[in-house]
């Protein structure tokens, strides 16, 4: 299958790197611009660029990528389908509407709960004692598309948000190689209590 990819932290870097090796045709790799950072304001990479470039792949760093020149750049790319992993910008329809397999986006939280951004820090600061994984559709609205697959764990009594996040990295990882098995899709169906959490 051909793929854009587009991802920037380390959370999304297993993701990428199981792409590649589940023989996937990875066209290009889409970050963030490289930013400074310690005391010297040196130029920093995003994890995921380090990680293409190891993986000797083509590697893009827009400012937007809701650019126009940038949505006709991903349109030339003719991918059959995107994973956005962790990418730090709303995608907006008119590159949903490009992939013929749409966009699957790996997040970091049992959805509908923590939706958005440090579902990983908002499940340890809310108490939780389990979390987990889901894979779903990107739609229009903020982690809000029908899920595919999710994969739960338990958050240690101690457990950190960098502790967490490898493992929660390695369970994404694994869900994306299984959706080659065409799961059925699974609306999320939520109440909100306030901004960030939701009831059911």
């Amino acid at each position: 299958m051909r793929l854009v990819f587009l991802g920037t932290p380390e959370f999304a870097v297993a993701s990428l790197e199981a792409c590649v090796a589940a023989g996937h045709e990875v066209a290009a790799v889409y970050t963030q611009p490289d930013r400074p950072k310690g005391r010297g304001h040196a130029l920093s990479a995003p994890p995921v660029k380090e990680a293409a470039l190891r993986l000797g792949l083509d590697v893009r760093q827009p400012v937007k990528v809701r650019a126009p020149e940038v949505v006709a750049e991903l349109g030339g790319l003719a991918a059959d389908a995107m994973v956005v992993v962790g990418y730090g910008q709303i995608i907006p329809q008119v590159i949903i509407d490009l992939p013929r397999l749409g966009i699957v986006n790996v997040h970091a939280s049992l959805l509908p709960r923590y939706r958005g951004a440090a579902p990983i820090q908002w499940a340890i600061a809310r108490g939780e004692t389990r979390t987990g994984v889901t894979t779903m559709m990107i739609n229009a609205g903020l982690d809000t598309g029908d899920m595919l697959l999710k994969a739960e764990t338990e958050i240690g009594p101690e457990e950190t948000a960098v502790e967490l996040g490898p493992r929660l990295a390695a369970l994404g990882a694994g869900l994306w190689l299984l959706l080659g098995g065409s799961p059925p899709l699974m609306a999320q169906i939520a109440i909100y209590c306030g901004i960030l959490f939701v009831c059911f």
